[in-house]
């Protein structure tokens, strides 16, 4: 949580903006903004910083930049299940609107597509997620936009890779495959980077234990004392 709260590549400039007086400054909107796009460009992710941009443009709608909600939206994806795409549409649902525009609005067209598209990755429909991604109908979104996010479709296997090492021990080379939108030698070496091992035999791929997909019987004891026994008994009691 310390890091959504504040990453280890947020500058200095940019903690003092998001942490001070001066969040919702709008004469530091383009900071901001400058700081997306460097995000983009370098697979890093802050969505405290992201958020005062959407807010932003609630106090200052002329200041409404469609591209940048779009990118903000697309990073928030990555971040699934955590809750900031979720976040980031509540403060978009209040944005009057902007009619200052010199191009049509992108934003209303691809609003429920990214919508789609996190609901799939939230309810770990990794492969209809990739099915629509590929879709004839979102090619503007990737060659607009995903395009442009560098690292956008490994970022979303890592989103499929938290999923299934809290639900699985074993899964077979396939259906993971199908999760990550890899085949082949490309699944072989993605394999071989998480530190997974294949049975050459089964093709199937075992996950290292952790907290989550390791069953443990949890045995719960309550010790009360005579004392607060009788404290109990005597309110039951003074109730009857």
């Amino acid at each position: 949580m310390s890091s959504w709260i504040s990453p280890a590549t947020r500058t200095e400039l940019i903690e003092d903006l998001v942490s001070g007086v001066d969040r919702y400054n709008p004469s530091n909107f383009s900071i901001l903004e400058d700081y997306l796009y460097h995000q983009i460009r370098s697979e890093e992710y802050d969505c405290l910083a992201n958020l005062a941009i959407l807010k932003l443009y609630q106090f200052n709608p002329e200041l409404y930049n469609p591209d940048v909600v779009v990118n903000i939206l697309i990073k928030a994806l990555t971040a699934c299940p955590l809750p900031d795409f979720n976040l980031c549409i509540s403060l978009l649902d209040e944005r009057p609107v902007n009619s200052n525009l010199d191009e049509p609005d992108p934003l209303p067209a691809l609003l429920p597509i990214l919508k789609g598209l996190h609901s799939l990755l939230y309810r770990c429909r990794f492969p209809k997620f990739w099915e629509d991604y590929r879709s004839k109908e979102l090619e503007a979104l990737r060659d607009n936009y995903t395009v442009e996010c560098i690292g956008f479709e490994n970022a979303v296997r890592e989103v499929a890779v938290r999923a299934v090492k809290a639900a699985f021990t074993e899964i077979s080379k396939k259906r993971l495959g199908s999760y990550l939108d890899l085949t082949g030698s490309d699944l072989e070496a993605y394999i071989q980077k998480l530190g997974w091992t294949v049975d050459a035999a089964s093709s199937v791929v075992s996950i290292p234990p952790n907290l989550d997909n390791q069953i443990v019987a949890t045995v719960v004891q309550e010790s009360i004392s005579l004392p607060q026994l009788t404290k109990v008994i005597s309110h039951a009691a003074l109730k009857a």
